[in-house]
């Protein structure tokens, strides 16, 4: 009788994990998403102005070059 009570233990166990399983996906992955929409630097600080982008790049890059900024 002790081994028909654990078959009927495991069988209930196994049943219970079975359900209890919850989903593990991000909310993304059914593919909707909740989150704000992210804009891209150009449309925040230079008002969608990419020419304007691609300059304030270019001047960065050239200050940083260090033969350019110990000449006289």
């Amino acid at each position: 009788m002790s081994i028909a009570r654990l078959i009927l233990a495991v069988a209930a166990a196994t049943a219970l994990a079975g359900c209890l399983e919850v989903e593990q996906y991000p909310g993304w992955k059914a593919g909707s998403y909740n989150g704000k929409p992210d804009n891209l630097p150009q449309e925040t600080v230079f008002h969608n102005d990419r020419l304007a982008w691609n300059a304030a790049l270019a001047d960065r890059a050239r200050k940083q070059n260090e033969y350019e900024r110990t000449s006289p």
